[in-house]
């Protein structure tokens, strides 16, 4: 499978120039390649291809004295903008048809020098290349110091230079690692767990083990308030403005990086220690329409999820989801009689039936194991039947992992 490595990179003085050129010529591409599609959708005709907006936008725009500075930069990162505007209308009229599964994709907008994010790409026949020297050489830009924290796997197929909020510098490398080596990095084992997901312990597994959460924004809320009171009191256009609002980015990205850290360490263990995984399609777009909004997104369910996913299926693992109005906490796990619903500030209760005591979120990941068909009850019989693997999708960050990414 393919899979994304972050790497940060230092530029000097005249590669952050350099970059900041490349960043530019990309998004005038894109720009150019969005509005000449919206004035032929505008006038009825059909959209210009690839290959026509290639020759325009591109090749005759270098001739020109209004777009001759596209040629300071490598051409790679022209052609790969232009594909990406092309995947984002593919995307968007998939999401109008209907055939792309999640939520609605709007059209494809302008680019702003503004944006908080900006990245160019170079493929291969871009020839970047690692220096023996453990630098990335960059056509136009030059060799650019790495910090590497781990070693590639195999030789990159791309990679994408990303200039984030906080004026951070990463190197993001494609790379197609091998399925029979990634799984014989994993122990043999035949053990299953099922994952309760909450607010007040950020996950409760099956076999009773407890993980707090660490609620990283709810930490954070005092400095950010403070950084965002002092940004919002300084003059537009000002170089003050620009140093509060980098403070507050930075802020921002400290919290983002604490929690990829903590959903990568604890999404890696359970793989690594069972066969089957069994976790609950929560409803995280609900939820977050509630009182318990800004919990439910310090928690970031969606993306532990997604780095399960992801990593199941790279290790070999089985990642079963079970529905999110299966009743887990109404049912005992131990004679499986569902024994109704119960607020939120019941912990424990027992059930009516057999009597045994129940810890309220751990009784919830017992029966979501069994109803992943992953474990079966004293007599042996599977309780519930199992459920379909996780459809839904997840796209991170260009921070630093613990653990690459799916591209």
């Amino acid at each position: 499978m393919q899979l994304r490595y972050a790497f940060r990179v230092y530029p000097d003085a005249g590669q952050r120039v350099a970059l900041a050129r490349a960043f530019g010529c990309a998004r005038v591409v894109f720009n150019d390649a969005v509005r000449a599609r919206e004035e032929a959708r505008r006038v009825g005709r059909p959209f210009p291809t690839v290959a026509v907006l290639s020759r325009k936008l591109i090749t005759d725009a270098k001739r020109t004295a209004e777009r001759s500075w596209l040629g300071e930069v490598s051409a790679v990162v022209l052609q790969q903008s232009l594909r990406d505007a092309e995947t984002a209308y593919r995307t968007f009229f998939a999401s109008l048809k209907g055939t792309r599964k999640g939520p609605k994709v709007r059209a494809p907008r302008f680019k702003s020098r503004k944006d908080a994010r900006q990245s160019v790409r170079f493929t291969a026949n871009a020839r970047w290349s690692i220096t023996d020297g453990g630098r990335l050489c960059l056509p136009k830009i030059g060799a650019v110091k790495v910090k590497w924290s781990r070693i590639l796997p195999a030789t990159p197929s791309s990679v994408t230079v990303v200039k984030d909020a906080t004026g951070r510098y990463f190197a993001s490398f494609v790379v197609d690692t091998d399925p029979a080596a990634d799984r014989a990095r994993m122990p043999a084992t035949d053990r299953t767990v099922g994952i309760d997901l909450g607010l007040t312990h950020f996950a409760v597994l099956s076999d009773g083990t407890k993980i707090d959460s660490p609620r990283f924004l709810r930490r954070a809320e005092k400095k950010l308030k403070k950084a965002q009171r002092e940004l919002s009191r300084k003059q537009k256009g000002s170089k003050n403005r620009d140093k509060a609002r980098l403070k507050v980015a930075r802020a921002h990205a400290k919290v983002a990086d604490a929690r990829r850290e903590f959903h990568h360490q604890l999404s890696t263990k359970p793989i690594f220690e069972n066969q089957g995984i069994a976790v609950e399609d929560l409803s995280v777009a609900g939820l977050a329409r509630t009182r318990l909004a800004k919990s439910v997104h310090d928690a970031g369910w969606s993306s532990f999820v997604g780095m399960l996913k992801y990593k199941a299926e790279r290790y070999g693992r089985t990642l079963v989801t079970i529905g999110r109005f299966d009743p887990t906490s109404q049912t005992c796990s131990t004679c499986g009689v569902k024994d109704g619903p119960k607020p939120l500030n019941i912990r424990e209760w027992t059930c009516t039936t057999c009597g045994t005591v129940h810890d309220r979120d751990h009784n919830a990941a017992i029966n979501i194991q069994q109803a992943a068909g992953l474990a079966v009850s004293a007599c042996g019989a599977s309780i519930r039947p199992g459920a379909v693997p996780a459809q839904r999708e997840e796209t991170g960050s260009h921070g630093l992992p613990t653990e690459p990414r799916a591209a």
